[in-house]
């Protein structure tokens, strides 16, 4: 069933336009090695940055394996070299970016499933239901995700002193997911607007059918094209803005190998020569995220029938 799937999308509308797409197949083949690498990071990464028995703190601040400049000289065990605490850049990497992905991934489908849910009510219900959404958006809006992250920190580690690691996860989690509902329910919601006034929802109402069996069988499949292509451009989002937490402190504790940790490490560096802390990661980043919305550019010119 999933290969017969595949092989129906391969040869569809969709298919098609990737097939003829150089820049949507180059972006998908980075998307896809950045995903491998960081899903199998404990397969492919050449060490392991989180066992501190294989830490040597002498192999600390080594420069990439091809620097020889005379002061600095790399070793070929770590091809991109080390930060300071001796650990191998692209075993970090590649185990930050999985910490990046399940971040950005986790928020975006639980803002998918919050935003989904609440524009659908609010599209389809109308009258005060959708006033009152609509101006919960709007407040949701004049908070971002920084100062929501600072709140979340705050009080969790007030009622939670002990909980540093799955503390710092969820608030990253939560706050990317408060921030970042309201997309998918002001999308959702004028898809609605369109579909609830059509024939075949007058129809289901004529027969009987009751109102939420109407949104979720006939008015949700036929809203949920511009979500899909939302959801993939959000996840580069997400990923960025769990990065810029764990920079500024507030995300992934600083002994964890997230891509924002080791970028705001090696800031401290950068003047001393040791530029290899921060270009890696952030170069890393800026590939995670360009193929991501690369990607979702090329979906939402798929999916619109005016450009096929």
């Amino acid at each position: 069933m999933v290969f017969k799937g595949l092989a129906r999308w391969w040869q569809g509308d969709v298919g098609y336009s990737f097939r003829n797409s150089p820049l949507a197949m180059a972006a998908a083949l980075v998307a896809f090695v950045c995903v491998f690498c960081a899903t199998f990071a404990g397969y492919v990464a050449p060490h392991n940055p989180f066992d501190l028995a294989t830490l040597e703190l002498g192999d600390s601040r080594l420069p990439p394996a091809w620097v020889d400049n005379g002061n600095f000289k790399g070793s070929a065990k770590y091809l991109l070299g080390t930060d300071n605490q001796g650990r191998d850049i692209l075993s970090a990497l590649m185990y930050g970016a999985r910490i990046s992905l399940i971040v950005g991934v986790a928020s975006v489908v639980l803002s998918m499933v919050i935003g989904v849910t609440l524009g659908l009510l609010s599209g389809f219900m109308g009258g005060w239901v959708d006033t009152a959404l609509m101006r919960l958006c709007d407040v949701m809006l004049s908070f971002p995700a920084i100062l929501i992250a600072l709140l979340i920190a705050g009080v969790g580690r007030a009622l939670f002193p002990n909980a540093q690691g799955s503390l710092a996860f969820g608030v990253l989690i939560i706050s990317i997911t408060l921030s970042g509902w309201v997309p998918y329910a002001r999308t959702v919601r004028g898809s609605t607007l369109v579909e609830r006034n059509k024939e075949y929802v007058q129809a289901a109402r004529v027969t009987g059918v009751s109102n939420f069996r109407i949104m979720r069988r006939h008015v949700l499949p036929n809203v949920l094209g511009p979500v899909m292509v939302l959801a993939t451009i959000q996840v580069a989002t997400a990923i960025i803005i769990e990065a810029t937490l764990s920079f500024l402190g507030v995300g992934a504790p600083v002994t964890t190998p997230s891509l924002g940790t080791l970028i705001s490490v090696g800031k401290d560096f950068l003047f001393s020569g040791e530029w290899w802390i921060t270009v890696f990661p952030g170069l890393m980043l800026v590939a995670i995220s360009l193929s991501v919305n690369l990607l979702g550019d090329w979906l939402r010119d798929a999916l619109n029938p005016r450009l096929r």
